[in-house]
């Protein structure tokens, strides 16, 4: 197995593990908590998450970043355009969340990410439809000189892409910024 397939089957387990949790999450938060967050952070290991969910989001936009980063730089898999709009989302977090610990800022910060991790998600989803088979609702133009954004580089478990690994990752910071928001009102 070869550095790039090893870090793809890494990134493809978190993602399963967090896949697993966040539909997890979502079945509590529908049937236990009855659709209110107020009611799911009370659970501990959902306080644990609100508490730290700055920390554990900026953990997820950095490793998002990195592998990124791995894939384009080292494993020489070129972004194409909806990939590069991802990174514009993604990258930024990374900052903002890491000033928002140093600073231990709680309360502007969670604004910022749910607004770019809503984007995110949405283009990643996007993306990943279109490498589904998915007809284009906007163009994603090769323009000559990137690859086609429904060219899958890699697959997983019969569905974790490189744009659904993205989704997940956008998935988990908006889940997170959720639930602080809601901790920190209780």
């Amino acid at each position: 197995m070869n550095l790039t397939q090893t870090v793809t089957q890494v990134l493809a387990i978190l993602v399963l593990a967090s896949d697993i949790a966040l539909v997890a999450s979502l079945l509590l938060f529908l049937f236990v908590a009855r659709g209110k967050l107020s009611k799911l952070v009370k659970f501990p290991v959902f306080s644990s998450i609100a508490r730290n969910a700055r920390i554990l989001a900026f953990v997820v936009a950095l490793v998002s970043m990195l592998g990124s980063l791995f894939y384009s730089d080292i494993a020489g898999f070129e972004p194409c355009k909806l990939c590069w709009y991802q990174r514009i989302v993604m990258y930024p977090m990374v900052l903002l969340l890491g000033l928002a610990i140093a600073k231990t800022d709680k309360k502007n910060i969670i604004d910022y990410c749910l607004g770019l991790s809503g984007i995110g998600a949405i283009i990643a989803t996007y993306h990943y439809w279109l490498q589904r088979g998915g007809n284009e609702f906007i163009p994603c133009s090769t323009v000559g000189y990137s690859v086609s954004c429904a060219k899958t580089f890699d697959m997983s478990y019969g569905y974790i892409t490189i744009p659904f690994m993205a989704l997940t990752a956008f998935l988990l910071i908006f889940s997170a910024m959720m639930l602080s928001r809601s901790y920190q009102r209780n």
